[in-house]
C-alpha cells in the first residue's frame, strides 16, 4: 500500500475511534456538544471513506479518461466540504431547538474529553505533512478539517466542564461547533472547486517552471505558459521559441526541457511543448580575442576575453558590445566545455574564433544549442564587425576595439 492510501486508512480508523469514543462520553453525560462532536466524526467516517475510494480511483487511466482521473481527489474534497456543511446544519438546529437532555456525570468523564482534544491535531499534522509530501489534495484536505477539529473539542471540553461546574455552556459551544465547521467547508470547497474548474498552477510554480525553460541555451524566448492542477499532478503547456531551426533538434530541445521542468518540479503528469519558429530580427556574435585591443584569439578556451556584439539585421547595424572576462581560461583541462557552457548562458548566436571548432567537443556542443561557429581569418574586432553586412554596420555604436560599451569588465 502506496503512503497516501495508509494515510487514509488511518485517518478511517481514527475517525471510528473517536466516533465510539464521543457516543459513548455523551450518553453517560448528556452532553449535546459532545453528541453534535459524534455526529461530526461520524460524517467525517463517510469522508474517510470516500477519501480511500478517491485516491484508488484517481491513479486509473482508460481510453475513455486519457488523462487519467486525478480529479477524482479534488471531487472527494468537495464531498467532505459539503458533508461539514450538513454537519453544520445539524448541530445548530439540535442547539436551538433540541432538548436539553445533560445528566450529572463523574470527573472522569471531564478526564477523558481531555484526552481526545490533541488527537486532531497530532495526526491532522501528520497527514497534512504525507499530504504536502506527496501532493494530495485530498488528504490535505482531510488533515486541515482534522486540525480544524481541534477547535471543536476545546470547545466540547469547554462546555463539558461548564455541565460539570453547573454552567450552561452546552448549547453555546454547540453553536460555535457549527461556524467553526461551516469555516473549514468553505476553505475545502474553494480549493477543490479551483481545480475542478482547470484555474491555474500557482504563479510561483509558473515562474519556477518559465525559469527552467528560459535556462536552456536553445530557447530564444517563452511565448506562452500555461499549467493546470489535476488531483496531486501537474499538466503544463508551453509555447516556445527556439533558436535551432532544425525539427530534430527542436524535437531533441523539448525533451530536455520536460526532463529538466520534472526535476525541478514535483508530480508533473504532462509537459505539452509547442515549437513556435521566429523569424530572426537580430544576431548575438560572440568573438574569441587575445587582448582588449580587439585582436582576435587563435585559441577558443584559452581566450582571455569575449566580445559579445548585438546586430540589427533590419537596420544592418551593431546596437550593443559587451567584453566578457573568460573565467576559465587558466583550467587544465576541459577549458573548452566549460567555455562553451559559459557562452550559452549568454545566448549568442555565432561564435567566431580563430580556430575550427568542427568536430570539437565546444562545437558539438554548440551545434547542439543551434549556435553556428565560425573560424575567422580575420586580425581584429573590427574586421569581423565589417564582414557582418553592409557599409551601415560600423555606425556609431560600434567603436572599432574591444573597449567596453555595454556592461563593464568583472
Amino acid at each position: 500500500m502506496d503512503p497516501v492510501s495508509r494515510v487514509a486508512a488511518f485517518s478511517l480508523l481514527v475517525n471510528l475511534s473517536l466516533v465510539g469514543i464521543k457516543l459513548a462520553l455523551s450518553y453517560v453525560s448528556g452532553s449535546l456538544a459532545l453528541q453534535a462532536d459524534a455526529v461530526h466524526s461520524l460524517v467525517d467516517v463517510f469522508g474517510s471513506t470516500a477519501l480511500i475510494l478517491g485516491i484508488f480511483i484517481s491513479g486509473r487511466k482508460s481510453k475513455s479518461f486519457p488523462y487519467g482521473l486525478y480529479k477524482v481527489e479534488n471531487l472527494v474534497a468537495v464531498i467532505i466540504s459539503l458533508l461539514l456543511f450538513l454537519t453544520a446544519y445539524e448541530i445548530a438546529r439540535e442547539a436551538l431547538v433540541g432538548a436539553s437532555s445533560a445528566v450529572p456525570y463523574s470527573g472522569w468523564v471531564l478526564v477523558a474529553v481531555a484526552g481526545i482534544v490533541p488527537v486532531p491535531l497530532l495526526f491532522g499534522t501528520y497527514e497534512m505533512r504525507v499530504g504536502e509530501r506527496y501532493s494530495s489534495p485530498s488528504l490535505m484536505a482531510d488533515g486541515r478539517q482534522f486540525r480544524a477539529d481541534v477547535l471543536t473539542e476545546m470547545v466540547v471540553f469547554a462546555a463539558v466542564a461548564g455541565q460539570f461546574f453547573g454552567l450552561p455552556l452546552d448549547r453555546v459551544a454547540a453553536a460555535i461547533i457549527a461556524v467553526l465547521i461551516i469555516k473549514a467547508g468553505w476553505e475545502i470547497l474553494v480549493s477543490g472547486m479551483k481545480v475542478l474548474l482547470d484555474a491555474s498552477i500557482d504563479p510561483s510554480t509558473l515562474k519556477k517552471i518559465q525559469d527552467v525553460i528560459e535556462a536552456r541555451p536553445e530557447v530564444s524566448a517563452v511565448e506562452e505558459l500555461t499549467g493546470r492542477n489535476s488531483g496531486r499532478y501537474l499538466f503544463v503547456e508551453a509555447k516556445v521559441a527556439f533558436r535551432v531551426a532544425d525539427l530534430t533538434r527542436a524535437h531533441q530541445a523539448s525533451q530536455r526541457i520536460e526532463r529538466d521542468i520534472r526535476e525541478a518540479v514535483p508530480n508533473v503528469d504532462r509537459v505539452l511543448i509547442h515549437f513556435e519558429p521566429r523569424p530572426k530580427t537580430h544576431l548575438r556574435y560572440v568573438v574569441a580575442l587575445a587582448d582588449l585591443d580587439g585582436k582576435v584569439s587563435s585559441h577558443f578556451g584559452e581566450s582571455p576575453y569575449f566580445a559579445l556584439v548585438d546586430f540589427n539585421l533590419e537596420e544592418g547595424r551593431v546596437e550593443g558590445q559587451t567584453i566578457l572576462a573568460n573565467p576559465y581560461k587558466d583550467m587544465e583541462k576541459g577549458k573548452g566545455l566549460k567555455v562553451s557552457g559559459f557562452l550559452l548562458s549568454k545566448k549568442p548566436d555565432v561564435v567566431v574564433a580563430g580556430e575550427s571548432l568542427e568536430g570539437k567537443g565546444p562545437g558539438y556542443a554548440l551545434a547542439e544549442a543551434g549556435v553556428e561557429t565560425v573560424k575567422t581569418d580575420a586580425e581584429t574586432l573590427q574586421n569581423v564587425v565589417e564582414g557582418m553586412g553592409g557599409d551601415r554596420r560600423t555606425e556609431n555604436n560600434f567603436n572599432g576595439s574591444a573597449r567596453p560599451l555595454g556592461d563593464e569588465l568583472p
